[in-house]
């Protein structure tokens, strides 16, 4: 028996995702590409696109790009958060709060502020390209579409995903149809998958999340969250999970769009990774810099809707860009950013999947001892 048939026997959910080993490669709107996607399904692994910041026929055109690269599965992420409700008053209070920050880069704010992009919930177009291009595996973050979206996402053949940070997001994707979970912890770098952004959040630890979520629900579960290497991954396995994701482990691969200063800033690893509105209008975990520090302010006013405050944010960040300073850029990364490495994507999956099975032989070992 071969050791991909082993893995398979034992974690059904890479049969089903058509992939080798369980390593799965976070979409990461806005860093991630064609070429990273490719370079992890072609290692063994899913490679992922983030398509939630694009319109449909720029989506269709990167999933045509990873197909005339890999042969392999992928998946193709969309955002499934409510869509922004304008709010001029709140919008103009945040500019007015920025406006020094623009001012020192010589720039004014944006007269007004713009919802940048839109949910799959109400995107058409979005949802008629994923059903013409059936994409092998589809997966949803901030929340579930409707029935019929996900009917017909099913009745095309694809294997669908979503995100959830609790039990009750948790149930509620098991109850709607979809084929696995993907517990994400509070270590995660870049956007909470939360459902309602006002509710509470509990914060849930990778590991207590995939733990509750393998024993309380009938799904296969994906780890996700601060891992970043064979041993997280061996981890996540022995506590339920069927597969691990990891973005902040890629974000450094040569085949991402990541600039310097963010692939420097995060080999480094010197600054502590934040929760903040500031930047998006949701929380999302980055490398704390000023614009963290603005969003954590006593002063700080509310910051406008997901995405209308991204279109701030996004502004600033080109302002400061301009002057050479990436103090106002959107770092994101997890809790275990300083074990970051830069290595091209498929030598990156194979040395987790080397990690792996040295972790598990070292699992082995240590349970022949206390046996």
């Amino acid at each position: 028996m071969t050791h991909a048939t082993s893995a398979a026997d034992r974690l059904p959910l890479l049969r089903k995702l058509g992939i080798r080993t369980p390593i799965i490669q976070a979409p990461m709107a806005g860093v991630s590409t064609t070429a990273l996607a490719a370079a992890v399904t072609n290692a063994g692994g899913l490679g992922s696109l983030g398509v939630g910041a694009m319109d449909a026929e720029a989506a269709r055109k990167a999933i045509r790009e990873t197909r005339a690269l890999t042969s392999g599965p992928f998946n193709v992420n969309v955002f499934c958060h409510a869509p922004a409700v304008a709010d001029a008053a709140r919008e103009q209070a945040w500019l007015a709060y920025l406006a020094p920050r623009f001012a020192e880069f010589g720039a004014t704010p944006p007269a007004t502020l713009r919802e940048i992009y839109r949910s799959y919930v109400t995107d058409e177009a979005m949802h008629a390209m994923l059903l013409e291009e059936r994409p092998a595996v589809v997966s949803f973050h901030f929340g579930l579409p409707d029935a019929g979206r996900i009917r017909a996402l099913r009745d095309a053949g694809i294997v669908l995903l979503a995100s959830a940070t609790s039990l009750d997001e948790a149930r509620a994707i098991e109850a709607a149809g979809i084929d696995a979970i993907v517990a994400q912890g509070i270590e995660a770098g870049g956007h909470r998958g939360v459902f309602d952004p006002s509710a509470v959040d509990e914060g849930l630890g990778t590991f207590a999340l995939v733990r509750v979520l393998s024993t309380q629900t009938r799904l296969p579960v994906i780890a996700a969250g601060g891992i970043m290497d064979g041993a997280g991954i061996a981890a996540a396995l022995a506590l339920g999970a069927q597969a691990a994701q990891l973005g902040t482990a890629f974000i450094a691969c040569p085949e991402t769009v990541a600039d310097g200063p963010y692939r420097e800033a995060l080999l480094q690893a010197r600054k502590p990774t934040v929760l903040t509105r500031a930047i998006s209008g949701r929380h999302a975990r980055g490398l704390a810099n000023r614009f963290t520090e603005l969003g954590a302010a006593a002063s700080a006013p509310a910051t406008p809707d997901y995405p209308i405050a991204y279109d701030a944010g996004k502004a600033l960040h080109a302002a400061a860009k301009a002057r050479g300073s990436a103090d106002f850029a959107a770092h994101w990364a997890g809790q275990a950013a300083p074990l970051a490495r830069a290595l091209p994507a498929a030598e990156l999956v194979a040395a987790l999947a080397g990690e792996l099975a040295a972790s598990v032989r070292a699992l082995g070992t240590l349970a022949e001892t206390l046996g």
